[in-house]
């Protein structure tokens, strides 16, 4: 979202970011340094930070059953402080909302400016969930007949059922009224913006935005997306850690190497579970051997089993220790391989 407010500046316009406070508790840290971090960053910018009051008793967001539920509740609950902030702006021009606060819409429609969701995503993950949301109206059966069973979706290749169970974050078996109809909101929520940002650009999506536009790629109850504009690729030109410590020893090293001489895999940091599956690793290993490139591997480390689902800090690994990791199963010839564990 920061580096579209920077294109935004790029061309002009004075940007105004409105925050809500995820924490439930006054001394939570973590955010307070995302924000330090994100004010420090643009302080010689015309891009401006306003924290939206707290409101009383939030839900709880930990990582459980409730999550999804309680965020978009939070969302939903700011929406009388996101439309009183906008009402204090002097000059409103549109207003651009994240995916996954698109219930914020309804505070800017009472003032009739212009609203669109970002997606910093890419289009054809907007393709599946939104396919997805309508085979869930239409039958849940259609995701489940087997992990191994294909399911088409336009604008991306077949996929395993498995694979619609990550994207949902829960087996199919799980997902219960409640969850079924939030999502199955959360994409009627789309069609109701004057448009949609998408981090992605045609060249390189070209098969997954024609999708998109396709009547045969409905929102549920046959509803029609609104224009797709491709803003993409946003990137952190400024390069800086996520952590606001010195810049991480792979990227220090993918510095030193010679332009266009190593492919660099990342899967970002939300993957599913965190982590993938040891065979996947193995084919992805493989395939990355077989390619003949030199690589930075960015692999996240198993997350500890607790319901909070929090993620372990790990050093990354020197490319001889990489090549000859159990997990990876590189031949040895491949030492100059660089397979480095993810921070988070």
């Amino acid at each position: 979202m920061m580096e579209l407010a920077n294109v935004f500046q790029e061309h002009g316009y004075a940007v105004a970011v409105a925050l809500i406070d995820p924490s439930v508790k006054e001394d939570d840290a973590a955010f307070t340094a995302v924000m330090r971090r994100a004010i420090s960053s643009n302080s010689k910018s015309s891009i401006s930070f306003h924290m939206l009051p707290r409101i009383q008793d939030p839900s709880s967001l930990a990582f459980n059953d409730r999550f999804f539920t309680n965020y978009f509740d939070l969302v939903r609950r700011n929406n009388d402080r996101l439309h009183d902030f906008l009402c204090s702006v002097r000059s409103v021009h549109a207003v651009v909302i994240d995916v996954s606060c698109s219930l914020a819409l309804d505070a800017a429609r009472k003032l009739g400016v212009p609203a669109y969701l970002f997606y910093p995503c890419n289009a054809g993950a907007i393709a599946v969930n939104l396919q997805i949301s309508s085979l869930l109206v239409e039958s849940s059966k259609k995701l489940g007949e087997g992990d191994s069973a294909l399911i088409e979706f336009l604008g991306v290749p077949p996929m395993p059922a498995s694979h619609v169970t990550d994207i949902l974050g829960h087996p199919l078996s799980e997902i219960n009224k409640d969850l079924q109809d939030m999502i199955v909101a959360g994409a009627r929520k789309t069609a109701e913006f004057d448009g949609i940002l998408i981090n992605t650009f045609v060249s390189l999506e070209e098969r997954a935005l024609r999708a998109l536009i396709d009547p045969r790629c409905r929102l549920p109850d046959g509803v029609v997306l609104p224009p797709l504009y491709t803003v993409g690729p946003l990137v952190d030109k400024a390069g800086t850690a996520g952590d606001g410590s010195s810049r991480q020893e792979c990227l220090v090293w993918l510095d030193g190497q010679p332009d266009r001489s190593v492919v660099f895999l990342c899967f970002g940091s939300i993957t599913g579970a965190g982590e993938h599956p040891e065979q996947q690793l193995k084919e992805i290993a493989a395939g990355l051997d077989k390619s003949g490139h030199r690589f930075l591997w960015v692999v996240r480390a198993p997350a500890p089993n607790t319901s909070t689902r929090s993620y372990q800090r790990v050093s990354w690994q020197e490319p001889a220790a990489a090549a000859s990791s159990s997990t990876a199963g590189f031949p040895s010839r491949t030492s100059s391989a660089t397979v480095p564990p993810a921070r988070s």
